[in-house]
């Protein structure tokens, strides 16, 4: 067992230099908890068998699902895309999350966009 120091969201967001870029800042289990810059819009797409959890830190952060549905969080709230669901987060302004996500979930799910970011790229050596 590996024993981690304590990770400041706020410090490990600063160290965070492209939007759409997750960095992995930790692990629970099955699960990476990563931190992320979000501005403007990712891309429509799905993860077909994972579940993700985005949690804002700083900002305001539109989700657009499938079916004309939006979500609408400010900083301390998060919201859980099902897995399957078509989704597309929108940052009008920067935002800061923390994304809690199985190790197995594909950034842009199976499409591929210039945004998309392999978890090689988000592991902390990267």
């Amino acid at each position: 067992m590996q024993i981690m120091d304590p990770v400041s969201i706020a410090e490990a967001l600063e160290l965070v230099k492209d939007h759409w870029t997750p960095r992995v800042v930790g692990r629970v289990n099955d699960q990476y908890v990563k931190v992320a810059k979000l501005l403007g819009e990712l891309v429509w797409h799905a993860h077909d068998n994972e579940d993700e959890m985005f949690l804002v830190v700083y900002g305001h952060l539109r989700i657009q699902l499938e079916g004309d549905r939006e979500v609408l969080l400010d900083p301390g709230q998060f919201f859980i895309v099902p897995k399957g669901v078509q989704h597309n987060p929108v940052a009008e302004e920067e935002v800061g999350i923390v994304l809690i996500e199985t190790v197995t979930t594909a950034h842009t799910g199976s499409v591929e966009s210039p945004r998309s970011v392999p978890i090689e790229r988000q592991l902390p050596s990267a």
